[in-house]
């Protein structure tokens, strides 16, 4: 398993890479980094026992906001670092750390798209999975 600080480094490449336009564009927004989801998280998202999360977005979506939307907290992304790295671990061959990379940035820009206002529905049509 990857260190906190190697984990976060990670995902701060992963926000780094995002094109300028999206990057400019996020909106009252903060990463957080947690190792699992709790229980209480996987059942208020009606997942089974045995699946996970690799990361979950809670806010208001931009694309819901209107002018009356201020002195909000903050919309969170929260990236679990075990079921993300439990992931790049059932992957190929090859460098874990690469899997690992590409797993964060794939849930990253997952997570964006909802903030975006995008459902899984709407990513499902556009070939993210």
């Amino acid at each position: 398993m990857l260190t906190e600080e190697q984990f976060e480094a990670l995902i701060g490449e992963a926000l780094d890479d995002l094109p300028p336009f999206f990057q400019e564009q996020m909106d009252n927004l903060v990463i957080l980094l947690e190792t699992w989801p709790s229980r209480h998280t996987l059942r208020r998202m009606g997942l089974p026992p045995g699946q996970t999360l690799l990361g979950l977005y809670s806010g208001i979506p931009l694309t819901e906001r209107s002018h009356a939307y201020n002195l909000v907290p903050p919309d969170t992304i929260t990236l679990y670092q075990g079921p993300i790295e439990n992931a790049a671990r059932d992957g190929d061959e090859g460098d874990h750390l690469a899997r690992v990379r590409a797993e964060i940035r794939h849930t990253v820009v997952h997570e964006i798209a909802h903030h975006f206002g995008i459902d899984d529905d709407r990513l499902v049509e556009l070939g993210a999975y």
